[in-house]
């Protein structure tokens, strides 16, 4: 038996939920190609497992490394967690395909999400061959629909035509074609937020099985309505859907996922963290306000016109931390609160000038209402349902960033399942790895057995845990220090090789 690599005296965590043995693991080119005990098996490089686990790399559903996966330090924080592929294109607003302007425009608007790429124009194919093998993550991409409408209808709120749905289809059919995984929607954005569920469900229909992903118009609380739209989208297109980063108490949520999943081919993901991270805009503008227009939006703060919008606010500014500001970087990692008693002015008057000096380009970290034990119960029953697949929803733009892109996977490993048991080792394998590899039509990755790609994971199961907090968001997790990609050796002894195996992953409709 002769192998490029061999992964030995560990426990194998297959993938498909059965317990963990202990076994080896043989690779040969980019592929696994034996499974068990290889004793005396020849091989050009081998990993002493012993005393850790071995499983298929993960699946980071829902994550914004769209510019910035070609950071070392963002790859470094991936890898670190045992997250071997980015499924990228999310919340309705990425890169291609557009026109000049239209990319122009997700890099401004989405600027505090995404990072900045290059210029315009640009099609999924042009973006996929961008990534492919030169970084050392895999990389999936979602069409998004939000820079899909822009680039027909620019900004407007109008309904789309007979003639607009007909050139967004034509850029949804192309986008499959050149290996998009599916299409995403972010509904509290613009121009994704003018969009109804008949135009949408036009949109899905080519999907052929891949699914639709939607950052839903709501959310906590008020689940139902975001969700009712889901199921009217699916009834009327027969497309999967997938809800991305579901938060929420789960006395409300719970039931509503088993009524829906009874009908409607339902996943989702969720990180687990109580606070969220966006664009400033959104959490503190009113929707009048025309912020996929940044002249008429800058136009429209500078005027007075919120004067009698700003008031309502008063709960949400302590709420508020600035992880993104271009220009003040010295605010960032401060709340709205501290950072406008720095500069002796109201929160909203601070806020206001943050929105206009950084052109509408100011992220956030956002602490929810129901922060505390009430909401940390509701995220563990929440990721115990069996629809759930691992995302970190995680964003590496900004001076202080969320920590979920640093350590979710690791918090899902060392704190739901070593210290809360919400998981069993095996369950985890499954919800990070193979459920949302077929979920993204991943077919030869998420598994640990002969013939799938050779992503692979070794972990200590006594040791890995996320070290990322609010205070120190970018630190690095612990405990994974061992990854390969497509057979090759990403990361060892928990460093970077150097090696950039990555690719592009293309669905099975692509030409």
């Amino acid at each position: 038996m002769r192998f490029d690599v061999v992964i030995s005296g560990g426990r194998v965590l297959d993938g498909t939920g059965a317990p963990p043995c202990r076994a080896d693991v043989g690779i040969t080119g980019d592929r696994v190609t034996a499974v068990g005990r290889l004793d005396g098996a020849e091989a050009a490089s081998e990993i002493d497992a012993s005393g850790r686990l071995v499983a298929p790399g993960f699946v980071d559903c829902h994550v914004h490394g769209d510019a910035v996966v070609f950071d070392p330090a963002v790859q470094l924080a991936a890898l670190r967690q045992g997250v071997t592929t980015f499924v990228l294109g999310q919340d309705g607003l990425s890169f291609a395909p557009g026109s000049a302007e239209t990319v122009a425009y997700a890099s401004r608007y989405f600027a505090a999400v995404n990072g900045p790429l290059r210029e315009g124009p640009l099609s999924v194919a042009e973006l996929l061959d961008g990534y492919d093998r030169a970084v050392a993550v895999n990389t999936a991409y979602l069409l998004p629909h939000g820079t899909i409408r822009y680039d027909v209808m620019g900004a407007s709120p109008a309904p789309a035509s007979r003639d607009d749905l007909a050139l967004m289809l034509a850029a949804v059919e192309r986008g499959l074609s050149e290996g998009a995984v599916g299409l995403s929607s972010g509904l509290e954005y613009l121009p994704g937020r003018y969009a109804d569920a008949e135009e949408l469900a036009e949109l899905c229909r080519p999907l052929g099985g891949l699914p639709y992903v939607t950052h839903m118009r709501a959310y906590g609380a008020r689940a139902g309505i975001g969700l009712g739209e889901v199921v009217e989208i699916a009834e009327r297109s027969g497309a999967a859907v997938h809800v991305s980063h579901l938060h929420g108490p789960a006395d409300v949520l719970l039931p509503l996922l088993d009524e829906v999943g009874a009908n409607v081919d339902l996943t989702f993901d969720t990180y687990p963290y109580l606070r969220s991270s966006t664009i400033l805009a959104m959490m503190v503008l009113p929707p009048t306000v025309p912020a996929a227009d940044t002249a008429k939006a800058l136009a429209t703060l500078r005027s007075g016109e919120l004067d009698a919008w700003w008031p309502g606010l008063a709960q949400t500014w302590p709420r508020l931390t600035i992880s993104h500001a271009p220009g003040l970087e010295w605010a960032e990692g401060l709340t709205v609160v501290a950072a406008a008693e720095r500069e002796g002015v109201e929160p909203a008057e601070f806020c206001r000038r943050l929105l206009v000096e950084t052109r509408l380009e100011a992220g956030c970290v956002a602490a929810r209402p129901d922060e505390g034990p009430e909401g940390e119960e509701s995220v563990r029953r929440v990721l115990r349902h069996p629809s759930h697949t691992g995302g970190s929803d995680g964003i590496y733009v900004g001076g202080h960033p969320h920590p979920r892109g640093f350590g979710a996977f690791a918090r899902f490993l060392g704190r739901h399942v070593r210290e809360l048991g919400d998981w069993t080792w095996e369950q985890a394998a499954v919800h990070l790895s193979s459920h949302p590899a077929r979920r993204f039509g991943l077919t030869d990755r998420g598994l640990l057995r002969p013939g799938f790609a050779a992503d692979v994971v070794v972990f200590d199961p006594l040791t890995v845990a996320d070290r990322a907090t609010y205070e120190t968001p970018r630190a690095p997790a612990a405990g994974v220090d061992d990854v390969l990609v497509s057979g090759e050796r990403v990361l060892a002894a928990g460093e970077l090789t150097g090696a950039t195996p990555g690719r592009a992953l293309r669905s099975r409709s692509a030409g």
